[in-house]
């Protein structure tokens, strides 16, 4: 490991630099890979060598990382109102125009939008605002917001606790109280021997359905849920999963919210994972590619029903004693717009589906024999494949061994930039702008990578039998 030069980027950066999602101390040793430019679909780091963003940044950069119409948005709105509030009853025509464009576009009608910063942000509002609308409603045990098993929400501390990953808990001391978590919907690896989709299906509502029933379904206030997982391994739920989960919800009256943070704005072949996996939420959130992620904006839809309460409440205590400073800042509101421009303009999800259904094809086509590779999932522009060590039995490497990890290095190493998941899923989910040929080139530097890594594993199993 080649400790980076004295007063370079990276030197710098391990000197002044915490990271989110980094083992801090290997860092200190290794560094970051310093990235200076990007165009389309593509990036360069400070050595000017040239990568493909299979991964759209954090699943976010759906325009690419050139777009100047997006640049010329957020110019002109600084130039007119660099910055102004939302609380106290103002507002600016950058956040009503979102408002309303985002209202026109919900899967289901929504009555208001409330922005925040970040998907976390957004995830947390919700939370609270699950808890004042049950107050307002005087069900003040209706309390306990359900998430799922390998679910991502976030990372503040209620997000935290929401998300089900033992990484994002160990040593931050979440779960908070108030949290629980239900199984995972991945057939893969769930299902009983013997057990079709539509059964096991089912049983995850059964098993939501038994947790409500313990907790005690007057403390249960709602249920999140990603369309499609993402951090969690990009895990899609079996067919007719979510119809049967959202009856058992009816039943006990528990909302949903549907976390759209990765699977919004066409994502998934729909303008909306919840259009995709027949979703019908009671609260949506939303982030990343509202505004492609040139500027953080996020942004919680609410129904009528959760509206009333939210106003009932605020009008008894006189305010509604939530939001934060930059809550539709109209800089990167402005750009939000103009990105939701550009989507339509550019029909972005009839492109995302075509495109999406050639990377699912070529996934399948290219890598489902090999002997790395257990299950290949995905949906549109956002995909998996999960390495094994067996593929018979479906017995994943153990987590010691970093395989996932490896293999991203020797994608780095090829001139693609992935990201490796638990259970050593590498995610696919690049700017929805790639093309078909790009999509191409992107597999042919991931199928190099693979087959490097494969032939050093056989290499360190003789090594070990000799």
């Amino acid at each position: 490991m080649t400790p980076p030069r004295a007063n370079s980027a990276a030197a710098r950066d391990i000197a002044n630099a915490l990271h989110p999602y980094t083992d801090l101390k290997t860092h200190l040793e290794a560094g970051p890979l310093v990235i200076t430019r990007g165009k389309g679909v593509r990036v360069w780091d400070e050595t000017g060598k040239e990568y493909i963003e299979a991964i759209a940044g954090l699943w976010c950069a759906a325009l690419g990382f050139d777009n100047e119409r997006l640049v010329e948005a957020a110019a002109r709105q600084m130039r007119k109102l660099p910055f102004y509030h939302a609380f106290t009853a103002k507002s600016h025509e950058p956040l009503i125009d979102l408002s309303e464009m985002l209202i026109e576009r919900a899967p289901v009608p929504m009555s208001k939008v409330f922005f925040a910063n970040s998907g976390s942000e957004a995830n947390d509002s919700a939370i609270k605002m699950i808890r004042y609308f049950n107050n307002a409603l005087g069900r003040t045990k209706k309390k306990t917001m359900i998430g799922r098993v390998k679910g991502y929400h976030g990372i503040t501390l209620a997000a935290a606790s929401l998300t089900g990953l033992a990484a994002n808990h160990r040593a931050f001391d979440v779960p908070l109280p108030g949290f629980v978590h239900t199984i995972t919907p991945h057939f893969y690896h769930g299902a009983r021997p013997g057990e079709s989709e539509e059964e096991f299906a089912s049983r995850c509502a059964e098993e939501l359905e038994t947790l409500i029933l313990a907790e005690g379904p007057d403390t249960i206030a709602a249920m999140f849920a990603e369309p499609i997982m993402g951090a969690g391994g990009v895990i899609v739920p079996p067919r007719g999963y979510f119809p049967k989960i959202q009856k058992v919800l009816a039943k006990h009256d528990v909302l949903l919210v549907a976390d759209e943070v990765i699977c919004g704005f066409g994502r998934t072949g729909n303008y909306w994972g919840s259009q995709t996996l027949d979703i019908r939420p009671d609260i949506l959130t939303c982030a990343k590619a509202l505004s492609s992620s040139y500027l953080p904006i996020s942004a919680v839809m609410v129904n009528e029903r959760v509206f009333q309460g939210l106003a009932e409440e605020s009008h008894k205590i006189g305010t509604f004693g939530h939001g934060f400073t930059y809550s539709g800042h109209p800089v990167a509101a402005a750009v939000a717009v103009e990105t939701l421009k550009i989507y339509d303009e550019t029909n972005i999800v009839d492109h995302a589906r075509v495109v999406g259904a050639h990377l699912q094809k070529e996934l399948r086509r290219r890598f489902a024999g090999h002997e790395l590779v257990g299950e290949i999932r995905g949906v549109g522009l956002i995909a998996a494949i999960e390495l094994i060590e067996d593929k018979a039995s479906r017995k994943n490497f153990e987590p010691t061994a970093k395989v996932g990890a490896r293999l991203s290095k020797l994608c780095e190493k090829h001139g693609l930039i992935g990201r490796a998941m638990i259970n050593d899923a590498v995610a696919f989910s690049p700017p929805l702008v790639i093309t078909e040929a790009e999509v191409d080139e992107m597999l042919n530097r991931f199928g190099t990578a693979l087959d490097e890594l494969t032939v050093e594993l056989r290499r360190e199993k003789m090594a070990v039998v000799s």
